[in-house]
Formats: C-alpha cells, sequence, structure tokens
C-alpha cells in the first residue's frame, strides 16, 4: 500500500471515532476513543511528513537530473539588421514553460542558452568566437510560440557573412587560391577537381564528358596545325 492510500485509510479512521465520540456517553469508552484518535493523528501527522520529504527528494533527483544532462541545439537560422543579428531557434512548447527557464548569457564574442525542463530535458546552444563583437548589455532574447529568438546587439552597423569566425575561415579556406602569383589554369583545375569530388554521379559523367570532349578537340586542333 503506498503512502497515499494509507494516508487516506488514516484519515477515514479519524471521522469515524469522531462520529463515534459524538454518540459516545460512557466516559470509560471515550477516553479509550480519544487516545486511539490522538494514535491516530500522531501516525497520521508522520505519513504527511513523510509524503512531504519524499516528494522533495522527487524533485531533488529531478532537478540534480537536468543540471548533469542537456540536448545540445544544433539546428537554427539566423539574420541581421544595421542594429542586430537575430538567431532563430525552434523548440516545441518552449513558450508553455516558465520564463525564467529559458536563460541567456552573452560575451562580447558569444552567447550561450539554455532552456530547462522542456518535456523532461534541458537544452542548450553555445556559440562561441561570434564574427564581430556585440554590446552584451543591450543583447537579449524573446519567448515566442514554438521559438526562441536571440537578438544580439551589434557594436558597428557592419553586415555580417556569416555568424562566426570559424564559418569565415571555412569558407576562406574553401575557395581557391587566386593571387597574382598562381597560375589561373591551375586555380580552375582546383575548382574543377572539388567539383568532381564532391559532384555526385550525374555531375562526375557531365565533368568526364566535358574533358573527353576537350582533349578530342585539343587533338583535331593539333592535327589541324601539322
Amino acid at each position: 500500500m503506498d503512502i497515499n492510500e494509507l494516508i487516506a485509510g488514516l484519515e477515514s479512521d479519524l471521522k469515524e471515532i469522531a462520529s463515534l465520540l459524538e454518540k459516545c456517553e460512557r466516559q470509560r469508552v471515550r477516553d479509550v476513543l480519544t487516545r486511539e484518535q490522538k494514535e491516530i493523528e500522531k501516525e497520521l501527522a508522520q505519513k504527511r511528513q513523510q509524503k512531504l520529504q519524499q516528494a522533495k527528494k522527487d524533485s531533488a533527483d529531478k532537478t540534480d537530473t537536468l543540471k548533469g544532462y542537456a540536448v545540445k541545439i544544433n539546428n537554427y537560422g539566423w539574420d541581421q539588421s544595421d542594429k542586430f543579428v537575430k538567431i532563430y531557434i525552434t523548440l516545441k512548447g518552449v513558450h508553455t514553460i516558465p520564463a525564467e527557464n529559458v536563460e541567456t548569457s552573452f560575451t562580447e564574442r558569444s552567447f550561450n542558452l539554455l532552456v530547462k525542463d522542456l518535456d523532461g530535458k534541458n537544452h542548450q546552444m553555445a556559440i562561441n568566437n561570434l564574427l564581430y563583437p556585440i554590446i552584451v548589455a543591450e543583447s537579449s532574447r524573446k519567448i515566442k510560440t514554438d521559438m526562441v529568438l536571440v537578438m544580439c546587439k551589434k557594436q558597428s552597423t557592419k553586415k555580417w557573412d556569416c555568424l562566426t569566425q570559424v564559418e569565415k575561415q571555412s569558407k576562406e579556406k574553401d575557395q581557391p587560391n587566386m593571387n597574382e602569383n598562381t597560375d589561373p589554369c591551375k586555380g580552375l583545375m582546383n575548382v574543377l577537381k572539388k567539383i568532381y569530388t564532391d559532384g555526385d554521379d550525374e555531375m562526375k559523367r557531365t565533368i568526364n564528358k566535358a574533358w573527353v570532349e576537350s582533349q578530342e578537340n585539343k587533338a583535331k586542333a593539333d592535327d589541324f596545325d601539322l
């Protein structure tokens, strides 16, 4: 029998004893019922305290579990205005939890979002190495239906090409080196090689066909020169 059933049973016993006391005429019987009433009241108080302690323990266990586990948020969208960089994070039901469960912290080059106890889980997103500095005191978050909007206040109206320095470096790395000392033909070949490597089967067939045709045309031109 669980504690709720025990408490309900003791409360019913007290009601019945109270009813008997109202009808009781003999003092000796009344004294017996009164003693039993006090014992039941004492036991009932203990069970209620036990229930309260168990509820606190369950709450603490849940909090500890949430503190130790967080789902990483990877999917987001972003855009910008002259004043803000805006990051859109979709989280179903986020508008139904207490607003204080949605926490954000900012530094000049980063922000962290923590959404506590949404569907029994924590959700976290940390973006470091923002492309340009932001104004911490004027950055904030807004809670919308199924969405959190993080607003990073720009220090300048400069347009951001991407969200982080890492993304910028990755884009620069992928771009072919076309400085003045680079052979243009070699640079073009590098671009074609990358397209071929990253492309699907149809793209590879197209490039192979174009390569064969170019070689045939080159051979014909050589024959003509002879």
